[in-house]
């Protein structure tokens, strides 16, 4: 069942780096918990979504991205692993797109819960900073 989208929620995504984009790739090559970060409703009633990706590769640029805590990990079900919501490459698409993935053992479930109110406000005010000096978003329609 297909949630709706909204800012905060974690999904399983086909995310598509930028450099995978830039190395003329269409389709991610691993699927992701990504967060939405923005949705934006269009004239006709369509929503454009933009996810950023969870990684456990410890980020080159640490000013890039936040660390996802432990505690938040566990009450979305994901693994124990370090891992890092990274805030200056993203993808956008019209929901629900063809890289939303249902995640692996569910029935059909797509999405692992919220981020805690408080850490998505870290998130968006680190992402306005970031703003300043340019964001990837890669397209995905």
């Amino acid at each position: 069942m297909l949630p709706e989208p909204e800012c905060g929620l974690v999904i399983s995504y086909s995310y598509l780096w930028r450099n995978e984009h830039g190395a003329g790739k269409i389709e991610g090559q691993k699927n992701r918990p990504c967060g939405i970060i923005l949705v934006v409703e269009n004239d006709d009633g369509s929503k454009k979504v933009t996810v950023a990706p969870l990684t456990h590769t410890p980020p080159q640029n640490l000013s890039v991205a936040l660390e996802i805590p432990a505690k938040v990990k566990q009450h979305l079900g994901l693994d124990g692993e370090r891992s890092w919501i990274i805030l200056d490459d993203f993808n956008e698409f019209l929901w629900p797109g063809y890289d939303l993935r249902p995640i692996p053992g569910t029935a059909g479930k797509y999405d692992y819960g919220f981020l805690p109110p408080a850490l998505f406000k870290q998130i968006a005010t680190k992402i306005i900073e970031l703003r300043r000096q340019g964001l990837s978003i890669v397209s995905r329609d």
